[in-house]
């Protein structure tokens, strides 16, 4: 059997005396489309972030291959994690945030190739070629020297997507990526992901758009209070739920009707 892509054990976070999440362990195989459901103050966000280490978890361990990041430090089982280390997580595990996060003294090209020569130490002329490429792949070519504050809340959003997908990730982690959209904006934001999941890429979403969410995932979790309530297929879990506490959630989104 070959190892996952990604593997979590007993993943812990704390926020002073705040339990976020409270030993999740769970794998991601190569190509699954993992979406991420439940409710405000669950630990939706804080679980991904923790995936690429925009937190740093409290507990357990995180595996990219079948090798843990970070080492063993202390009595207690906490991790050390060399920032060098982190740099090279970030770039195989990219995130796509609720907020856009673009640059706005920089154009959409720009802010699309930052990465790739600040991070990758790209030659300008190589990350301008690779910037324009993933750029035209979320409809935005005719845009590279528009400024973020001239674009809309989609637009927007599909340029952090761009540079998200230059970096070459091999899992893309989406925030709840329209959630800060005007109702009209959604639809262009979630084709560009459905192409996305096409093309075969590993991705795990955070998303309340549960119709979208249906068609997309190959694996659907129901996350509350901290740990995992139920795991499985779309139908598994939006259609036939085992458990009560995803019952009265889903019951919020019936409209939808699967």
């Amino acid at each position: 059997m070959t190892e996952p892509i990604l593997r979590v054990t007993d993943l812990q976070k704390y926020f002073g005396d705040l339990h976020v999440l409270k030993g999740i362990d769970f794998c991601v195989e190569a190509g699954e489309r993992i979406a991420i459901i439940g409710g405000s103050g669950s630990g939706k966000s804080t679980f991904l972030r923790c995936l690429n280490f925009m937190e740093m978890p409290s507990g357990g361990t995180i595996a990219l291959d079948g090798k843990p990041i970070g080492k063993p430090h202390g009595p207690d089982g906490a991790r050390r994690y060399p920032e060098s280390e982190l740099c090279t997580v970030r770039e195989r595990v990219g995130m796509v945030f609720q907020q856009f996060n673009l640059f706005p003294h920089m154009t959409v090209l720009e802010n699309v190739m930052e990465g790739l020569l600040t991070v990758k130490g790209m030659r300008n002329a190589a990350a301008r070629e690779r910037a324009v490429r993933e750029l035209e792949k979320v409809g935005l070519g005719t845009k590279l020297d528009a400024y973020p504050g001239k674009l809309s809340g989609g637009q927007q959003q599909r340029v952090a997507i761009a540079r998200a997908l230059a970096m070459e990730p091999e899992i893309l982690l989406f925030d709840e990526p329209t959630s800060s959209l005007d109702p009209e904006l959604v639809g262009e934001v979630l084709r560009v992901i459905r192409q996305l999941a096409d093309e075969g890429r590993t991705m795990l979403l955070v998303t309340h758009e549960l119709g979208f969410a249906y068609h997309f995932a190959t694996k659907v979790i129901f996350l509350a209070d901290g740990v995992f309530h139920e795991v499985g297929t779309p139908d598994d879990v939006l259609k036939n739920p085992r458990q009560e506490r995803t019952r009265a959630f889903l019951e919020r989104f019936s409209e939808f009707g699967f």
